[in-house]
């Protein structure tokens, strides 16, 4: 891939042989941003585990307490009062049966970030499998995206909320904020996802468990960061 002068300059400026703390590189990636709009700053980590086993998938969600920067538009499967409560909520998509349709078809899929489902949906919610999995949209009770209170979900999700799945490759990607957070935010932003991923660390795992980390921002070159570094990572900006 050709990279631009800028993106060649922004990545001089990193240290390949060196292992960055989180608040290094939360500096650096706002540093190294090479856009002109305000970048999202994302972190991707490799896993020690088989995502090819069932019991190595590691998959799950995280309010993060400083949110990403962007307000999620969220479509919620629902009917009646459970539908009304979501619109209340502030919900951007809610239908039922004619929703679900139009999603079959392959409409609407770029007016919406995040799905929520009630558990009495999910029967027909489940044949939009082929065209909400691939985009990892599919509503899932293990990440409270199917559930009967969908104002709390609504809610959650357009506070900061984000959801995070081994690839096929073990790697797992999420989103800590923007350039024009601080540092501060960034890391301790970075600090309750990692605590999360470290939480659900599968039993089956063997062997070393987070294996590589990078900070990065839209279209701007990786930090690698030090994986060792797991607690107390906001130590640093205490000063």
């Amino acid at each position: 891939m050709k990279r631009s002068k800028a993106h060649k300059d922004a990545a001089a400026k990193i240290d390949r042989d060196k292992l960055y703390t989180p608040a290094e590189a939360a500096k650096l990636a706002k540093e190294t941003s090479t856009t002109k709009f305000d970048a999202t700053v994302e972190v991707a980590l490799r896993l020690g585990v088989d995502p090819r086993k069932a019991d190595q998938i590691v998959r799950g969600t995280v309010n993060l307490p400083h949110g990403t920067g962007k307000t999620a538009r969220v479509l919620v499967f629902a009917t009646g009062d459970r539908a009304e409560a979501a619109r209340e909520a502030g919900a951007d998509i809610v239908g039922a049966d004619e929703l679900i349709d139009e999603i079959s078809k392959g409409n609407r899929l770029n007016e919406f970030d995040a799905v929520v489902a009630t558990p009495d949906l999910m029967g027909k919610v489940g044949r939009l499998g082929r065209v909400l999995g691939p985009r990892g949209l599919m509503p899932n009770p293990k990440t409270g995206t199917v559930t009967p209170d969908v104002a709390k979900a609504v809610s959650d999700i357009k506070g900061g909320k984000i959801e995070f799945r081994t690839d096929r490759q073990a790697n797992l990607h999420f989103i800590i904020g923007k350039t024009s957070f601080g540092e501060r935010q960034l890391v301790e932003n970075y600090a309750a996802a990692l605590d999360e991923v470290l939480r659900l660390k599968p039993s089956a795992a063997k062997g070393r468990y987070l294996k590589k980390v990078t900070f990065s921002t839209t279209m701007g070159p990786g930090v690698p960061v030090d994986p060792n570094i797991t607690r107390g990572i906001t130590a640093e900006l205490e000063s």
